[in-house]
């Protein structure tokens, strides 16, 4: 008869059982053991964690056979008759450790989270649904995690991990009880998880917006003045940005109670909107308490709207109605409003919206956010909403490394960020609503602006969105634009040729801006001349020509180039080969193959005729209408060995400024040297690292774009040009923690690389690609192409590509937490570097290797070859490989009982770090700081130590500001027992 199925649990105390009865586990050891498995849901967890968890720094030399033991032992109970050393269908063996199999049907937790993921994914459209489900799954929990388990154990960062997801599923219930109106639901868990966490500010901002929701905002006043004064005691700091939001929309739902207003407190849903029917449900359900704190003070808020014009004129009606829908009159406070403007190219959407946001930014005290989505680019590089949302959140202090993979959970990130804030968003050329719905912020407070040549009906209809609708000037509308841009006694004196010139342009506000800018710049021409040159130009814009219109706008654009000098003629039709959604002046030197200097005056004689905007200083871009007429020409006038010859120039010119960047950030790396420079290409100048992160960022988007349109070329040249530009990036991406965009760039190169079918450059491609999988925890990727690609290496004799692919072998064991594996594979790298004679990455590895013996506890081993290593490394320069450097030397001494030398390195470490603005290495570093306080009776160092780790940690959002938390509370509670 078979045995009924096994059931494991260990949201609560950890337990087996089959069908109905519960087996006996062994001793405590026994219990840790399981634990970890279970936790570790189906992934290997390696026999050194596994020690580690059971006995610490300090395990017996039987060790790894006592877990022999265990894993006979739990083999034996989950199946009774089992043959000896036989693994069965529960306990596998697997990648040097072992793997518990389970699932949603044989272990709570994997239930758990498949209850929290179906929750989160119905969230934005049934809130009820999803507030079910996740209190179905909170109701899996019967305790602590793990309870009964030693201590030392559970410190274990797998357990946090879990316990962390649990007060997610509490913060995400909370969001779900809001906007399904029944706040008491969550209520009772909230109080709980409050009482677990004291100082969770998301946990307590939920905690009194689902009071002042159920009712009750007497006592959700209280609850901030209590945590504020914990704050303020246990870790002498006040209520971050996010609690004191909650207090404030509690506050001002009091005060309009006190008015008889019917206003709520901001993300507070109590049924239909005040002002009629039900209020369409944002597409995604952001979490009160789970927003990260606003940027640290450092950071400024976003500010990213274009510069207005002072010339604005003509659109009175539009904008009262644009008025009305912000609030600007008083009458909508607070509510979401998406406007889309909608309108033919050229009609002054653009314009209209900047101007509106400039007007009504003021009423939004945390920021303008404002992105171009390319929708109707004629390059056709329509912006990514992965892009745009990162971009977002990268502008509102969440780093980049703390960006999750996909769009869905990128614009979840978003909306939570956005929660309880006042931001205006932006949102410029929308191609179709798809592009434009991971961008909505999800609760109240925010303006959305959108502007579209789409009806965007999805938008209106599914989301509440108002549409305006903009139409060329009238003859009178048209007349006042000339007015202004020309004076009202040079337009009266010359009627009839006013009223010619908006009739050839049709009443568009962009050809109208051309015409007066030619006229503006020549006072002493008479209209009737301007109107008689217009009317006798000849211009193609086909794609763009208004069926309802007497003249093809294009017509005004030819006439325009054809009014500046023959050089920024040529430029003007060149540039519209950049792929990019701006350039820069030596980016369109380059092009041109022209001196800078010459090419400043070319760019500032278009823009003074609005052939080019300057969205920033230093910074051109076409508008899409300008573009095509652009792109026309350059394909009429130009012939396609001319072209290419220019995109060559211009490709070269980001290569090689992107290489002198790697050289500098990452002396250390493996360059591929680019081909000499055509001439006319002139790199620009990067003196230090500062300055490449600098230019770096400012061509970010630029340099994906070039990438792209390189490898998608069709000419090896260029697609090799592709490869090498990719590969210089990733030093920078991974610095930063770009990592999605270096996984797009990787993707790319790869599949160039293999059209060239190259073994040297297909390998270069497995290696930057794998780097980066590996960074976002794709590791059953990364690994096989890795090892592919020391497999071609080492057929090429390449021993420098051999070494830098065992380096990233090596990172790969650690991540796998295979200690030795990782130190075997570094060893191999430093001899082969020692053989080539590369001091910068020998000086590199040479520091990897002591930080392997130290985490293996051969620390006197450790300090040689640290101390090697920090000698090479001061004689190179490279302040970033100091730090690390001095951080592996301060750990080995931690651990050898040399305090004081210990907090000598660290301070070393901390000091290059903070001239350097790492500041996530350097909370991790304090921590350890403290660590050394510790050990040496210096209780109030360490809490010092650790609450400037958890000020940094907090400002960055980043998960590790819990486990400081424990640590500070585990102190605290420590001098209390004493």
């Amino acid at each position: 008869m078979p045995l009924e199925p096994v059931r494991f649990a260990v949201l609560g105390a950890v337990r087996v059982f089959r069908g109905d009865v519960e087996l006996e586990l062994g001793g405590p050891q026994e219990h840790a053991f399981l634990a970890l498995l279970l936790v570790g849901a189906g992934r290997p967890v390696a026999v050194g964690e596994i020690v580690d968890v059971l006995w610490g720094a300090a395990p017996p030399r039987s060790a790894v056979n006592v877990v022999r033991r265990h894993v006979g032992s739990l083999r034996r109970l989950l199946e009774p008759g089992l043959a000896a050393r036989a693994e069965g269908r529960w306990l596998l063996r697997d990648a040097g450790g072992y793997r518990l199999v389970t699932d949603g049907h044989s272990s709570d937790l994997p239930r758990f989270r498949g209850l929290c993921e179906e929750g989160r994914r119905i969230a934005h459209r049934s809130p009820a649904r999803a507030l079910e489900l996740l209190t179905e799954a909170l109701s899996l929990w019967r305790g602590p995690l793990a309870a009964g388990v030693p201590a030392q154990a559970r410190a274990h960062p797998a357990f946090g991990a879990v316990e962390r997801e649990r007060t997610a599923a509490v913060r995400q219930a909370v969001d779900a009880a809001l906007r399904a109106g029944r706040p008491d639901a969550v209520l009772p868990e909230l109080r709980q998880a409050v009482a677990r966490d004291p100082l969770d500010e998301p946990l307590q901002a939920g905690l009194l917006l689902a009071l002042a929701a159920a009712g009750h905002r007497a006592q959700a006043l209280a609850a901030y003045d209590s945590v504020r004064a914990r704050l303020a005691e246990e870790l002498g700091i006040d209520p971050g940005a996010e609690l004191r939001d909650a207090r404030d929309a509690v506050l001002h739902g009091v005060r309009e109670a006190a008015t008889g207003s019917s206003a709520r407190p901001a993300g507070v849903c109590e049924g239909p909107a005040p002002d009629g029917p039900a209020a369409p449900a944002p597409p995604s359900a952001p979490t009160p308490s789970s927003s990260p704190s606003r940027p640290p003070t450092s950071l400024p808020l976003p500010a990213q709207l274009p510069h207005g014009t002072t010339m604005f004129t003509g659109r009175d009606a539009e904008l009262d109605e644009a008025f009305a829908l912000s609030g600007a009159d008083g009458s909508r406070p607070g509510a979401v409003v998406i406007s889309a403007i909608r309108g033919m190219a050229g009609v002054g959407k653009t314009a209209l919206a900047v101007h509106w946001a400039h007007r009504v930014a003021d009423r939004f005290p945390d920021g303008q956010l404002y992105v171009n989505l390319r929708g109707f680019d004629p390059s056709g590089a329509v912006l990514d909403p992965g892009e745009a949302v990162r971009g977002f959140l990268a502008a509102l202090g969440v780093p980049p490394e703390r960006i999750p993979r996909g769009i869905d959970a990128q614009a979840a990130l978003y909306r939570s960020v956005l929660a309880g804030r006042r931001v205006l968003v932006v949102l410029d050329n929308a191609r179709d609503t798809e592009q434009v719905l991971p961008l909505l912020p999800g609760t109240a407070g925010c303006l959305t602006i959108v502007t579209s040549r789409d009806e965007l009906p999805g938008l209106v209809a599914a989301h509440g969105a108002h549409s305006l609708v903009l139409r060329p000037f009238d003859a009178v509308q048209a007349r006042a634009f000339l007015v202004r841009r020309l004076g009202a006694a040079r337009v009266a004196a010359e009627p009839r040729a006013a009223d010619e010139i908006t009739e050839l342009c049709a009443g568009l506000p962009l050809a109208l801006a051309c015409v007066a800018a030619r006229a503006a710049g020549h006072p002493h021409f008479p209209l009737a001349a301007v109107a008689a040159e217009l009317r006798e130009a000849h211009g193609s814009l086909d794609a763009f020509a208004r069926s309802d219109a007497s003249v093809d706008v294009g017509t005004v654009f030819s006439w325009s180039s054809r009014a500046v000098s023959a050089e920024a003629a040529r430029l003007f039709r060149l540039l519209a080969l950049h792929p990019g959604p701006h350039f820069s002046l030596p980016a369109a030197a380059a092009l041109a193959g022209l001196p800078v200097r010459r090419t400043r005056l070319l760019l500032a004689e278009l823009t003074g005729l609005h052939l080019l905007g300057e969205p920033a200083p230093g910074r051109y871009a076409f508008h899409d209408l300008l573009r095509a007429h652009a792109g026309e020409l350059v394909h009429e006038r130009h012939t396609s060995a001319d072209r290419s010859a220019a995109l060559d120039r211009l490709y070269h010119h980001y290569l090689h400024t992107a290489h002198a960047a790697d050289r500098l950030l990452a002396p250390n790396a493996d360059p591929l040297p680019p081909p000499p420079a055509p001439e006319g290409v002139h790199p620009e100048p990067l003196a230090d690292d500062d300055r490449a992160l600098a230019w770096l960022s400012a061509e970010h988007a630029v340099l994906l774009a070039v990438v792209e349109a390189a490898a998608a070329s069709g000419e090896p040249v260029q697609e090799r040009l592709s490869c090498q530009l990719a590969w210089s990036l990733e030093p920078f991406f991974d610095r930063r923690g770009h990592w999605h965009d270096g996984f797009t760039v990787q993707r790319t190169a790869l599949d160039a690389a293999r059209r060239l079918a190259e073994p040297a450059l297909e390998a270069r491609g497995l290696r930057g690609l794998a780097r980066v999988e590996g960074r976002l925890g794709l590791h059953s990727r990364s690994v096989p192409r890795l090892e592919r690609a020391l497999e071609l290496f080492t057929e090429l004799g390449d021993d420098a590509g051999r070494a830098h692919t065992h380096r990233s072998l090596g990172w790969e064991c650690d991540q796998r937490g295979d200690l030795p594996g990782a130190l075997r594979h570094n060893r191999f790298a430093l001899g082969l570097f020692r053989t080539l004679g590369d001091r910068a990455a020998q000086a590199s590895v040479l520091n990897s290797v002591g930080w392997y013996h130290a985490l293996l506890g051969e620390y006197r081993q450790a300090l040689t070859h640290c101390f090697e290593a920090l000698t090479m490394l001061q004689q190179l320069g490279d302040r970033y490989g100091q730090a690390a450097t001095w951080d592996s030397i301060a750990y080995a001494h931690h651990h050898l009982g040399r305090h004081p030398h210990a907090l000598l390195g660290y301070r070393n470490a901390l000091a290059l770090l903070r001239d350097l603005g790492v500041p996530y290495i350097e909370a991790d570093i304090l921590v350890r700081v403290g660590d050394t306080h510790l050990a040496t009776g210096d209780h109030e160092g360490a809490r010092t130590a650790w609450r400037q780790a958890l000020v940094l940690l907090r400002g960055l959002n980043h998960p590790d500001a819990e486990r400081v938390e424990a640590l500070l509370n585990a102190r605290d509670d420590h001098a209390g027992a004493v």
